[in-house]
């Protein structure tokens, strides 16, 4: 790779504001690093849609971030890397590409001693197993139980993200995702959804002592370094500068995105963009 190539932004790109969780775990891990992300608000849920339908919108998201300048893509969101992966690959076969599910699944089987994991995720994500593949290609004889945990998005888009009625949420779904593993509880959790890291604080408070949390956000910064690091393509001088673009209301992306990114945004922040 070229130093030219080095000094490009990292793409990003979600279906909305969730994936900024994964942007705020990005520029912490590389804070020399410059970002571009992206925002599909016109179109989310991915959860809800066909799988040819996210593999299609995750082609014209990158190519939005490809046609800008980019040297590496990070799909934040789960729907899409479970399904949008092989297309991106045969049309942009040059430009590495990171998704968020796989880095979970091989954090989750390393802090698994004896293989009983743990998932929450949306419906859509659960329904369609991509955790629980990625996993048992990793450990086989893992023991994975799943829950979908849906008003998760919806308390962290109001930005109620802890105290007393936070907990009980994720007290009710935890406790009968924790029973599922009788045989002493599972090893760690995954939290697989984007949206999840900013209620991690209440769902440690009622996990049991011992089980690790596994954030995916996290663990998607940490391969996006390795892989940079692997490519040659750190930035020797980036200024960790961010543009934001959102493809519908930029002043709900501002508002909502704040939550996730853990500072201040306005609508001036962002630019609107048609796929």
């Amino acid at each position: 790779m070229t130093q030219d190539t080095a000094t490009l932004p990292i793409g990003v790109f979600d279906s909305g504001v969730g994936g900024l969780t994964v942007l705020r775990a990005l520029k912490n891990a590389l804070p020399g690093e410059d970002f571009l992300y992206l925002g599909d608000t016109a179109r989310l849920p991915y959860g809800t849609k066909s799988g040819a339908t996210v593999a299609k919108y995750a082609l014209q998201a990158t190519r939005a971030l490809v046609d800008q300048g980019i040297k590496l893509l990070v799909i934040a969101c789960n729907t899409a890397s479970s399904v949008a992966l092989p297309g991106l690959a045969q049309a942009y076969p040059g430009l590495p590409v990171v998704g968020v599910i796989e880095p979970g699944a091989r954090a989750c089987c390393a802090c698994a001693p004896h293989g009983r994991i743990a998932v929450i995720a949306t419906r859509g994500t659960v329904r369609g197993a991509s955790y629980q593949t990625a996993i048992l290609h990793h450990r086989p004889e893992a023991t994975i139980a799943t829950r979908p945990a849906q008003v998760f998005v919806a308390l962290a888009e109001e930005g109620w993200t802890e105290g007393p009625e936070v907990e009980a949420v994720a007290k009710r779904y935890l406790d009968p995702l924790m029973a599922e593993f009788p045989e002493g509880g599972p090893d760690c959790l995954v939290l697989g959804c984007t949206h999840f890291p900013v209620l991690a604080a209440a769902i440690r408070k009622v996990l049991p002592a011992g089980v690790c949390l596994v954030d995916s956000a996290e663990t998607t910064a940490e391969s996006v370094a390795q892989e940079l690091a692997e490519r040659g393509l750190r930035n020797p001088n980036g200024a960790g500068a961010v543009r934001f673009f959102a493809t519908d209301d930029p002043e709900r992306f501002a508002k909502v995105g704040e939550i996730f990114l853990g500072q201040p945004l306005s609508a001036a922040d962002i630019t609107l963009v048609d796929l």
